[in-house]
């Protein structure tokens, strides 16, 4: 049973995240193709990536409530169905709107299947082995960002990206086969009544913030109407944190944010996440239509950064029992933001053994960082509160990567109109890395406020802490 709980319900639910992995790597590395194909600007597909994290920022926070409420086995298989139903809708798109369309409609199955996984695991495995099973989770996980980009090359330089999105249809199915045989449909005892106020208020205020800023230079909209849903946006935002602050069952409970650990994972997590999300955008445009590779040859490359985040996933846990959470995540992450900012040096001369070599060490720092990161946040967060613990992490996990693509882009972007260059070329690119990598840098600051043995239960160095509450 112990062996179960450790490793088999973390494998199953790597299925679903594996998927969702190797779905968004595929995409990325397909962008340049893609835009010609639909007739748009390159940068303008920010869009496609941006719609679906919006999707799972609106949806995420409702996904713990649905599997107190009907069931994790019910809400993980449904969310499953979804995505294999947005995926094939992706793949028969004819412009961008549909395209934006289809990639938020799949993100609702992302925003339920995914966590609700997480929350299966979060409440099977004791915290001794949390680290343990957040490792087993993202191993077979790994193999996405590492498959995804040469085989979305593949598919795209010798058949049509369209094909991309089927490959979705039998991963799904052995989820759902896998699902049911293992995954108990446990239910929470008593549920509290859905906050649907807060749920309009946080989705209204994620969607328009995250579409406003995405759309800003009129790649779809006006400048006016970009604007006025940011303001609208902020406004659902405060409007939220109002709310939440006076109802007793709030949809996301803010007050937990009370606790270092989790305010350190969320906090000093996002901004992290802010510079490295916007690599699966920048790095395939820059190789592509900046160095002139063909997809392939561009997936080939980019999957060496998912390959040194696989192999770092399997040791993290021994980095973390030896040096503790807070040394591992400041040293670590200032290692993470320099690979980060190395990548804008790159240039067409750049031998391809040095970019395998800075993209491969890259990816070890960024997975041992999130690996950190995603375990410091439970660290003292008690059995039933973990639900609402979940919902914001995975919101603030999903919203700054959203913000990492937009920033990516207007920063590509103004690079581009700055230096007067027509369409994209290499020398756009350094200014936008460098700009991801100093958002990325303000984390440490965040990470160094924590105590020294924080997470030591985790880490396996000392004692429990009691949980709080």
């Amino acid at each position: 049973m112990a062996l179960q709980r450790t490793f088999t319900i973390p494998l199953i639910v790597a299925c679903a995240l594996f998927m969702e992995q190797m779905d968004s790597t595929v995409i990325s590395t397909s962008l340049p193709v893609l835009a010609i194909d639909i007739a748009v600007d390159p940068i303008s597909l920010k869009l496609a990536l941006t719609s679906y994290l919006v999707s799972l920022a609106v949806f995420i926070p409702i996904s713990g409530w649905m599997a107190d409420r009907f069931g994790a086995l019910t809400i993980f298989r449904s969310a499953i169905c979804v995505f294999m139903l947005g995926s094939i809708l992706c793949g028969v798109s004819q412009s961008l709107p549909e395209f934006v369309a289809a990639r938020f409609f799949q993100g609702i199955g992302g925003a339920m299947m995914v966590p609700v996984g997480r929350l299966v695991i979060l409440r099977s495995v004791d915290k001794a082995n949390l680290v343990k099973a957040l490792s087993y989770l993202t191993i077979p996980a790994m193999f996405g960002p590492v498959l995804g980009p040469p085989l979305g090359g593949f598919i795209t330089t010798y058949f049509h990206w369209r094909w991309i999105f089927f490959i979705n249809i039998p991963i799904s199915i052995l989820g759902l086969y896998l699902a049911t045989r293992f995954i108990a449909n446990a239910r929470a005892e008593s549920v509290a009544p859905l906050d649907w106020v807060g749920f309009l208020l946080s989705a209204l205020g994620c969607s328009l913030v995250m579409m406003g800023l995405a759309t800003a230079g009129r790649h779809l909209v006006s400048g006016d109407i970009s604007l006025v849903c940011v303001v609208l946006g902020s406004l659902s935002l405060v409007a939220y944190v109002w709310h939440a602050r006076r109802t007793e069952h709030p949809l996301i409970d803010l007050k937990l944010l009370k606790i270092e650990t989790l305010q350190a994972g969320v906090g000093g997590g996002s901004l992290f996440r802010l510079g490295i999300g916007a690599i699966p955008f920048l790095l395939p445009l820059m190789l592509q239509l900046g160095f002139g590779f063909s997809a392939f040859h561009s997936g080939l490359l980019t999957c060496a950064s998912a390959a040194g985040a696989m192999f770092m996933k399997t040791i993290a846990a021994k980095f973390l029992k030896r040096y503790g959470f807070r040394r591992v995540m400041i040293v670590n992450g200032i290692c993470g933001v320099l690979s980060l900012a190395a990548i804008g040096l790159f240039t067409p001369a750049t031998p391809y053994a040095v970019i395998l070599i800075v993209l491969l060490i890259g990816g070890c720092f960024r997975s041992l960082q999130f690996t950190s990161l995603n375990a410091i946040s439970y660290a003292d967060v008690d059995s039933n509160r973990l639900s609402q613990a979940t919902s914001i992490a995975s919101v603030a996990q999903q919203l700054s990567v959203g913000m990492g693509v937009v920033l990516g882009g207007f920063a590509l972007q103004m690079s581009n109109h700055l230096q007067g260059h027509a369409t994209l070329v290499s020398q756009d690119f350094w200014p936008a890395f460098l700009t991801v990598a100093v958002a990325a840098s303000f984390s440490i600051p965040m990470l160094m406020r924590l105590p020294p043995d924080a997470g030591a239960e985790l880490a396996g160095r000392g004692p429990a802490k009691a949980s709080a509450t």
